[in-house]
């Protein structure tokens, strides 16, 4: 009897464990993280001490700002497409009032291997013209230079990054342009880079470090007759060039300080040609594309600081 009793008991139990057991709240599984958002925006401002671009000064060797605004779409892990918004003040022979950069493309990447195409419009809005031997132009410049209203341009690109390992890279840019800075002269651009981005170790707090070196060669066509000279009356064949510079940088989160020596193989005759500086004075700099004797230094050394921030939107959420 006592056995019957005992069993009876067991079982007792189990039916009432098995109720409570139903009556518990099921806990839910947790919910799975949503996928990253496949859009997102570039966001960077600089000061500099002076705006360089191939070799030569943008703003009269005077210090320069600059910001740009790029929204970004993935579309897989490998392929990004891209437009941009770009501004930077500058000191243009025209008086032009500053640089507006509009730009956008495709960023396709293999492996260590990363490709860049797309097209750059350069706009420099609130130009004047000078050249006073033209009822349209009316104005000149105190050195007897000239220069179009509309110096802006456009311009196609291609670009190959290969990052060889954590601490190296290289990287080659071509770029054409049928109207250069509005002189009506074709353009093509060919550029190499190598990067030597230091190891971790090398610093601490937060700090990085790199030097960069890059070198390139402006093929330049004939301008327009508007810039033509008594012995080049149809337009004058610009002297094509080669620009380097090298430079190393810190690294401090979205910090970066960037200090660089730029030169090119430009005469500053030839210089003056391709540039139309406003500030050059005459100093004797005659060459066959150059006949006013006027000399300019925007294209020669320069030692430039850049001080730049840079991030993403979805870093600061």
């Amino acid at each position: 009897m006592k056995r019957v009793a005992l069993s009876l008991v067991l079982v007792a139990g189990m039916a009432a464990s098995s109720a409570m057991a139903a009556d518990m709240a099921v806990k839910a599984p947790p919910a799975a993280a949503p996928p990253p958002s496949p859009w997102d925006v570039a966001i960077t401002a600089a000061l500099m001490t002076d705006y360089n671009f191939r070799g030569i000064t943008q703003s009269a060797h005077h210090p320069s700002t600059q910001a740009t605004f790029e929204p970004r779409y993935n579309f897989n892990s490998s392929w990004q497409g891209y437009v941009g918004l770009s501004g930077e003040s500058i000191d243009f022979p025209n008086h032009a009032a500053a640089e507006i950069d509009l730009y956008g493309g495709i960023r396709p990447t293999f492996d260590k291997l990363a490709l860049d195409f797309g097209i750059w419009e350069y706009w420099y809005p609130g130009g004047q013209c000078y050249n006073s031997a033209l009822a349209s132009c009316q104005f000149s410049l105190n050195n007897g230079n000239v220069v179009v209203q509309n110096e802006s341009f456009y311009e196609w690109y291609a670009k190959a990054t290969y990052t060889i390992n954590d601490n190296w890279s290289v990287e080659g840019q071509f770029y054409y342009s049928p109207n250069v800075v509005g002189s009506g002269a074709p353009g093509e651009y060919y550029t190499g880079n190598v990067t030597f981005t230091a190891p971790s170790t090398w610093f601490s707090n937060g700090l990085g470090g790199y030097a960069s070196a890059d070198i390139g060669w402006w093929q330049l066509g004939t301008s327009s007759a508007f810039y033509g000279t008594a012995a080049f009356p149809a337009g004058i064949p610009y002297k094509s060039y080669a620009n380097w510079d090298a430079g190393i940088g810190l690294t401090y989160k979205a910090f970066t300080l960037d200090l660089r020596y730029y030169d090119t193989n430009l005469n500053q005759g030839d210089c003056n040609a391709f540039t139309s500086d406003h500030t050059a004075p005459f100093n004797g700099s005659f060459t066959a594309i150059n006949p006013s004797g006027v000399g300019s230094d925007w294209c020669g050394a320069a030692y430039i600081a850049k001080l730049t921030f840079q991030t993403n939107l979805s870093s600061l959420k």
